[in-house]
């Protein structure tokens, strides 16, 4: 048979797309018993907890629909006879699925079911498209969808491409197609279901917990790993598949029980929310951060007979504005050590005057004639020391391009996202969601540099559409509302 017997077309509007954190707000189920509709139902639920902005927005369902309407746990035993025995059939099933189980879950009823996705059927059906959403169903195929993003409007249009798809297509074509869109995809045995189903397909950071949802207002725990993606959901996923499952990835994929995730405006803003997060947690499974509070500048030292001949200045926290005399921006001795050599290599200069040889007389560098030889006084201490400042003079600090404080501009349409970040001399001033208030942080906020945000920025500003798009703070009157 091309269908299963009975299907139960189900579709739920929730508070948010999280199945663990979030609640029902409605339910529609479509029961369909050979080929027809033999219960049609739908209600409103009362979800226990405030409905976002947003999502009120995008479904049209406030808190004051949803105050008097009966709890999920009132609904559980009609939700369960309409759904008894047959295949549970949804639009990217496993979220709705992951919801109803959820909801079953907290009031201690354990519910299954075998999973059909219309998402996964259109593919098989019609793999020459490239969008199988709900939107790009309803206007390929001309569905009728009185109420879009509710319940039963969507659970109607659902049930509308079935029918279709039954009538354009041989039953052992439709029934191939049917197996393949309720082949379960693979979970992550830690995690709730529909829970990797519900990740969004948008640009952000995820976390991962070996710990489950904490309790509301509790004290969140560290992550075990801190990761980043232009696709949250496929990068999610990647974790959990199959052939990701090898050696310490394996070994992370095996102890996560939660994953929280970050929507973004845009490359700039992750990596700042990105850095935040790392130095706040310091997850087990990222890279160790090296200390933001230790970077140096170098100032030369000019006339000493002896080494050192130059100092480290602290630079971690200051104003760019105030430094002078200082080069390069360093976290440890080895770096200093690595830079001095390959200046040592490119202008002759002393190894030993640099500091990093001991002894006296001729250094070994000048043995083999790559030293200009201050050490054996054939050339003075300003001579090498004057080569020693042109080549520190390069390394900056690297020149503002700019007259004053800059903000950037992100946005991300698929999530709706907007950030704006003000900086000045390479430091990052704040980020806010809207320019109304730019020009008064630029004016009241002190300039603190830190060495990762600038190399941040630095990278960033190398795009050159990146650097097109930024905009003085001084200009904003003109520009920021737009």
């Amino acid at each position: 048979m091309s269908l299963p017997r009975r299907l139960a077309f189900i579709d739920v509007e929730s508070t948010g797309a999280h199945p663990v954190r979030d609640r029902i707000t409605e339910i529609a189920i479509l029961r369909i018993e050979d080929g027809q509709v033999v219960a049609s139902w739908e209600s409103l639920v009362c979800p226990g907890q405030p409905i976002p902005p947003l999502i009120r927005e995008v479904t049209g369902i406030s808190d004051e629909m949803v105050a008097d309407a009966p709890s999920f746990e009132a609904l559980a035993d009609t939700v369960e006879a309409l759904l008894a025995d047959c295949v549970f059939v949804a639009h990217n099933a496993r979220f709705d699925f992951g919801f109803i189980k959820s909801a079953f879950d907290r009031i201690g009823r354990r519910f299954d079911a075998p999973v059909l996705c219309t998402v996964k059927l259109s593919r098989a059906l019609y793999p020459e498209h490239h969008r199988h959403g709900l939107d790009a169903l309803i206007e390929r195929h001309q569905l009728v969808c009185d109420a879009r993003h509710r319940a039963m409007g969507d659970v109607q249009a659902l049930w509308q491409f079935v029918c279709q798809a039954r009538a354009a297509f041989a039953p052992e074509v439709l029934e191939r197609a049917v197996e393949r869109a309720m082949k379960a995809a693979a979970q992550a045995p830690g995690l709730p279901e529909g829970l990797l189903e519900a990740v969004p397909d948008v640009p952000g950071l995820y976390l991962f917990h070996d710990t489950p949802e904490p309790p509301a207002g509790a004290r969140d725990t560290r992550p075990l790993y801190v990761g980043r993606a232009q696709s949250l959901r496929a990068r999610v996923r990647e974790h959990f598949a199959a052939q990701a499952r090898k050696g310490r990835d394996a070994e992370l994929a095996a102890r996560v029980r939660r994953v929280e995730w970050v929507e973004t405006a845009g490359e700039l803003d992750t990596s700042l929310q990105e850095l935040a997060l790392l130095r706040r947690f310091g997850p087990p499974y990222n890279r160790p951060q090296e200390p933001a509070d230790t970077v140096f500048a170098l100032r030369l030292l000019t006339g000493r007979r002896r080494a050192p001949i130059y100092e480290r200045v602290p630079v971690a926290g200051t104003d760019p504005a105030q430094w002078t005399g200082l080069h390069g921006v360093f976290r440890n001795a080895r770096e200093v050590d690595n830079l001095l050599r390959e200046l040592a290599m490119l202008y002759r200069l002393c190894p030993r005057r640099l500091g990093l040889e001991g002894g006296s007389g001729p250094c070994t560098a000048c043995q083999g004639r790559r030293c200009a030889g201050v050490c054996a006084r054939r050339e003075s201490i300003d001579e090498h020391d004057g080569r020693l400042a042109a080549a520190l003079s390069a390394l900056g600090p690297k020149p503002w391009p700019w007259s004053g404080a800059v903000f950037v501009r992100e946005s991300n349409a698929h999530s709706g996202r907007e950030m704006f970040h003000l900086f000045d001399r390479w430091c990052h001033l704040g980020s806010v969601p809207d320019a109304a208030s730019l020009a008064a942080m630029a004016a009241s906020t002190a300039r603190a540099f830190d060495a990762d945000v600038a190399r941040i920025l630095t990278r960033w500003l190398a795009v050159p559409v990146h650097l097109a798009g930024v905009q003085p703070v001084d200009g904003l009157g003109a520009t920021g509302a737009e």
